[in-house]
């Protein structure tokens, strides 16, 4: 497979880009696999971003309707002569994405956290998605060094664990790090929250400065959230929690200090 991906690379004149995350995977168990944890049947609209050389869609294709995003033009150029799929030449990150019922991806690493992101704005069943180990792990820790603001934005929209981890030997040219496959399946909130925009950019603002107590980070930053410094000091008060670090703090508690802030704000 790997001779195969060299030798399609070759006719096409590309040259894997180190930049755009280009590594091509050529183990086709691995993309069996991949393929059978989606369970895609004949009705499915499925989204796979950066299909590269096709080698997910090639056999997708037999098992459903598959609509691929992919930006390098060379590689369109080869996509298209897959028969049954809809080929679209876009930046994934600046193009509308279709209605899909399932994603199935081997996603740019080097933009896994904003794809991540835009995919949950969307209505889908699951998706099953390759990220690097480190990536995945982040995503689904709620405790620890890998704890983050990626953690519980996941975990407030979705379900999410590893399905398997995928070795760097699996890919062509091969990456510095092992790979992760992960199911994300949309579900309702485990908790509620009085504003959704507010929680998500408390949990933002209090993760991009993790050492930080809670109190600190909103007090530097009160003008992200109030037109009066006064205000969040009315606000901090009210926090049972202003004296942790976010990294000590649930999902759930972390949604206890939006709301203060929310009720605060839109009274």
């Amino acid at each position: 497979m790997k001779n195969d991906i060299e030798s399609i690379l070759s006719l096409l004149n590309i040259k894997p880009s180190k930049r755009y995350s280009q590594h091509f995977l050529v183990d086709e168990k691995i993309a069996g696999r991949i393929i059978d944890y989606a369970k895609l049947s004949k009705n499915d609209a499925v989204l796979e971003i950066g299909p590269g050389l096709g080698v997910l869609t090639k056999k997708m294709v037999k098992k459903a309707n598959v609509i691929g995003i992919e930006k390098d033009k060379k590689l369109c150029e080869y996509l298209e002569k897959i028969p049954g799929l809809t080929l679209i030449n876009a930046d994934a990150l600046k193009t509308d994405f279709p209605k899909f019922d399932k994603i199935v991806s081997n996603l740019p690493y080097h933009l896994s956290s904003p794809l991540t992101f835009k995919i949950l704005e969307h209505d889908f069943e699951l998706g099953v998605l390759m990220y690097q180990k480190e990536f995945a792990e982040r995503m689904i820790a709620l405790s620890g060094r890998d704890y983050s603001r990626l953690s519980v934005n996941i975990y407030y929209r979705a379900e999410c664990k590893i399905l398997e981890t995928v070795p760097k030997t699996s890919f062509y040219p091969m990456p510095k790090v092992d790979s992760a496959v992960v199911l994300l399946k949309p579900r309702k909130p485990l908790f509620k929250v009085e504003d959704e925009k507010i929680f998500f950019k408390t949990v933002n603002l209090l993760f991009s400065q993790r050492r930080k107590k809670i109190k600190n980070s909103l007090f530097n930053n009160w003008k992200k959230f109030v037109d009066e410094k006064d205000k969040m000091k009315k606000i901090v008060e009210n926090i049972k929690n202003k004296n942790k670090r976010p990294e000590e703090l649930t999902p759930e508690e972390l949604g206890e200090i939006s709301d203060i802030i929310a009720k605060h704000i839109i009274r």
